[in-house]
């Protein structure tokens, strides 16, 4: 048996080559190893982890998949204060800075550091001896919340800093910007406007709602992004310029965008500025001006600060811009779950780097709000220069004999009577079963990169394979046939072949995410995974009523009739029992968890709230460990309430009412034994959870090898 210095060392091996691959394939875009020998290396590492818990390393690359579940966030002071930048949008105003930093310099010859103000979150990193060690977000700029299990499953932030470049100092604060990539904030847009719910505004408050979420977990699955633009240390003259620290961090391994530059002077600055007025449209990452500073730290120290701000930078921010144009049309969009989302269609106009013909509206509720009438000439700006958006009406314009936006009360894609759901803000299409583009749409999510993803099958595809006639339902697309497939346009030989081996590979891809790909309304990927590992097999949960559904962890009332419901349809049996005969994974492979005790059973339990000692899941696996059941709601029947900090008043009222009795989570581990105790880890090693971030071929263009392009080089 090794001892525990061996045991020490391969550790110690692991996670210093698992933080170089991570480097080189999220900062380099270069993969020294295949995927499958990644994921082999990360599960090694967490089996001696999980055997020898006292000998990880605190950086140890398995934290990037979060699962750390935190009662409150503790805050911290900051050792130098997170002051805001004063800002402009006047190039004059420009120059006046100039000339008072001219003056305060007294005449010296100076440079400054022009950047990109990116539009995400003000962050406080700490690294001691190359290992980050804390991070706090802006708070007040005197004193921050502590965040360092979210900040850890970011990906493209080192948890271990590299031995190239300048020595580093024993300990260091880097400041930066936490954000969401632009893709990724589509995704999640798109995702949110198929299921009916409101639209983020921007992925800046996107971003910002992201670092608040308690379970980190959660926020790894969100795929944020840093960027470094700021060196502090105790140890004074570590770097002579601003431009330096700059260079060091990006050769530490810390993400720094290549779009800074060094500017001699303000001529330079404001070139600097016109370049990326428009340009900045084009990168993957939203942003509100330039940030312009004194490159020389003494400099800096020599002009100070005022009391909210340094003396030595300044922001310049991009004015917004707006647009009137006429709104010639309304078209009505029907979504794969079959919501109906108004898009203006307007007189094509220039905005904010690109030519707009098209704003959303998003329901009847704000048609009628702004009072949209056909022919308006109507205000329109980009929401965080993202999405384009009506802001109001020239009621000036407005022909005197206009008349109100009418909503359809009919399918504008099937004739299907529109239905609006109480408390809901979406008119919907109940014709799921054949109404064109809900048909299509859920073909589409089908094949996404989520759920069965099949190779040379994407969304355009099978979209294009719909509109022939060739695929109505997932289980079609495993009839396609290399005759079949012949002859059409845009695909040769070795692209049907291809196709045809995606759809076979197709066939091994897990039950949940099968589930998650059939498109049931309100069943994501999460709950997907939940009902998977519940049921194990899709006719158990089939089988199931509405009630028994919801008490299915984290289902809940609204799923569970949506699901119910679902499942009765004759359509859908026959779907189940096509991909069944087409060889489609409806069952969990290998054996269901064992019950190490019946110490719970007949007990059931909801559990409220956040918890000191073990996040939600583990609470939940001990508990069915054990022989209890977990359901979501509180009843008479319910055993306990399981009550946790920030729980909910109606929940204790309601138990309160019912006589059901209240416990702590230190009250249900007294109920269990001691040997039962479960660690996160080991769920997430036996689901695959712990395998090989994803996110950055998903969120940035793909190069023909699947890894990120050029344009990937900004992260």
């Amino acid at each position: 048996m090794p001892d525990q210095d061996s045991i020490q060392h391969r550790i110690s091996t692991l996670t210093a080559w698992l933080h170089h691959l991570n480097h080189q394939y999220y900062q380099q875009d270069t993969s020294e190893v295949t995927d499958q020998e990644f994921d082999q290396l990360l599960a090694e590492l967490q089996a001696l982890e999980k055997e020898h818990p006292d000998l990880a390393l605190p950086n140890s690359p398995t934290q990037r998949v979060g699962g750390t579940i935190t009662k409150q966030f503790a805050t911290a002071p900051h050792r130098y204060p997170m002051l805001s930048l004063g800002n402009t949008y006047s190039e004059a105003d420009l120059r006046d800075f100039d000339e008072r930093v001219r003056k305060g310099l007294e005449g010296a010859e100076f440079a400054y550091v022009c950047e990109m103000k990116f539009d995400g979150v003000a962050m406080s990193l700490t690294y001691e001896q190359g290992q980050l060690t804390q991070g706090v977000t802006r708070g007040d700029g005197t004193r921050g919340d502590i965040v360092t299990s979210n900040v850890r499953t970011i990906k493209n932030l080192p948890l271990h800093l590299r031995a190239a470049g300048p020595a580093q100092p024993p300990e260091f604060e880097v400041r930066g910007e936490i954000f969401l990539p632009l893709p990724v904030f589509d995704d999640l847009n798109k995702e949110r406007e198929q299921n009916g719910e409101a639209l983020l505004a921007n992925p800046r408050n996107a971003a910002s709602g992201t670092l608040k979420l308690q379970d980190s977990a959660v926020v790894a699955a969100r795929r944020l992004r840093f960027f470094a633009y700021s060196f502090l240390s105790p140890e004074r003259n570590v770097f002579p310029t601003h431009s330096a620290a700059l260079e060091a961090l990006k050769a530490w391994g810390l993400p720094v965008s290549d779009t800074w530059r060094r500017c001699t002077t303000l001529a330079e600055v404001l070139d600097f500025i016109h370049h990326w007025e428009k340009k900045r449209f084009e990168l993957p990452v939203a942003t509100d001006g330039i940030v312009i500073k004194v490159d020389d730290f003494q400099q800096q120290e020599a002009l100070g600060f005022t009391a909210k701000s340094p003396r030595w930078a300044i922001a310049y921010k991009y004015p917004a811009e707006a647009a009137r144009t006429r709104l010639n049309s309304i078209q009505y969009q029907v979504g794969r779950t079959g919501a109906v989302t108004p898009v203006a269609m307007l007189t094509p106009v220039p905005l904010a780097g690109t030519v707009v013909k098209r704003a959303s509206v998003h329901n009847a509720n704000q048609i009628a709000a702004l009072d949209l009438r056909l022919g308006d000439m109507v205000f329109v700006e980009k929401g965080g220069e993202i999405i384009p958006k009506i802001t109001g009406v020239d009621l000036t314009a407005r022909p005197a004999d206009s008349q109100p936006i009418r909503y359809p009360t009919e399918c504008p894609a099937c004739g299907t009577p529109l239905l609006r759901p109480e408390g809901e803000a979406h008119f919907r299409c109940p014709n799921d079963e054949a109404c064109p583009p809900q048909l299509k749409a859920k073909l589409e999510h089908y094949v996404s990169r989520k759920a069965l993803n099949i190779d040379g099958l994407g969304a355009e595809t099978v979209g294009r394979f719909a509109e022939l006639g060739l695929v109505r339902t997932p289980a079609d697309i495993y009839d396609l046939t290399v005759e079949k497939l012949t002859g059409l346009e845009r695909l040769g030989e070795k692209s049907i072949q291809n196709l045809i081996n995606g759809i076979e590979a197709s066939k091994q891809v897990p039950f949940d995410r099968v589930l998650f790909g059939l498109g049931i309304r309100y069943v994501g990927e999460t709950v997907a995974e939940k009902l998977a590992a519940h049921y194990r097999t899709m006719d158990a949960m089939v089988a199931a009523s509405a009630a028994e559904l919801a008490a299915v962890p984290e289902v809940g009332g609204v799923i569970a009739e949506s699901l119910a419901a679902w499942a009765t349809h004759e359509s859908n049996r026959q779907l189940i029992e096509r991909l069944r005969a087409a060889g489609v994974q409806l069952a969990l492979t290998g054996e269901a968890p064992q019950a190490v005790s019946d110490r719970l059973a007949g007990l059931t339990f909801v559990l409220s709230g956040v918890f000191e000692q073990h996040s939600r899941d583990e609470l939940q696996h001990l508990i069915t460990q054990n022989g209890g059941k977990i359901t979501g709601s509180i009843s008479k029947k319910l055993s306990y309430l399981v009550a946790g900090d920030k729980m909910g008043p109606a929940k204790r009222e309601k138990a309160t009412e019912l006589k059901v009795p209240i416990i702590s989570e230190v009250d249900l581990l007294a109920m269990i034994p001691s040997s039962t105790e479960f660690n996160v880890a080991d769920e997430a090693l036996e689901a695959g959870n712990a395998s090989r971030p994803e996110a950055a071929p998903e969120a940035f263009p793909a190069t023909a090898s699947g890894r990120p392009g050029q344009q990937a080089s900004l992260f």
